[in-house]
């Protein structure tokens, strides 16, 4: 009878041991905004509810489905410069959420981009040396998968969602924050 629940107890742990780690938390929003402008006296948030009309130029714009008329920019200060702005993307992967933090300097090129929270499967996830190709995008930049933008064996609808989000936030910066360009 020992033997038989030892065997069981034995296949139980190896069963687990296959089993893919999901929902990866790596930081909050504050930790996350903290972390993006370090230098900052304030960093105010304004929350955007789109018109159909600013909704399809976005859309057009960063060639990516909005999942939400509900924009939220966060706008970094040191006295009264403007040190950047973010967004933080919502999108779905394959079937799980994950949430990106997009960073721009003032002139709305892409200064840092974070991953928050992945609900993935970790291996699944792209390197931060992934992430951090986008640095000095704009855009300008075509920003396609594959193209100008690197690609990663086994997290093709990974690194997809994570550059539509990138090309959201760059439409933002374009449309809702400097429409004069």
């Amino acid at each position: 009878m020992s033997l038989v629940r030892t065997l069981v107890v034995v296949l139980a742990v190896l069963s687990l041991e296959a089993l893919p780690v999901y929902a990866k938390v790596f930081y909050s929003r504050q930790e996350a905004i903290a972390l993006a402008f370090p230098d900052a006296d304030r960093v105010d948030k304004q929350t955007i509810i789109l018109t159909p009309a600013q909704a399809t130029a976005i859309e057009a714009r960063s060639r990516a489905k909005l999942d939400s008329k509900l924009v939220t920019i966060f706008t970094a200060w040191r006295g009264e410069e403007v040190l950047g702005y973010a967004h933080i993307d919502l999108h779905t992967v394959r079937t799980h959420a994950s949430a990106l933090l997009v960073v721009l300097n003032p002139g709305g090129d892409v200064r840092a981009v974070r991953i928050l929270a992945f609900h993935e499967p970790l291996d699944y996830l792209p390197s931060k040396k992934w992430y951090a190709q986008f640095a000095g995008k704009t855009g300008e930049d075509r920003l396609r998968v594959g193209s100008d933008v690197h690609g990663v064996v086994s997290a093709t609808l990974s690194t997809r969602a994570a550059t539509d989000g990138i090309r959201r936030a760059l439409a933002y910066h374009a449309l809702l924050i400097d429409p004069g360009d």
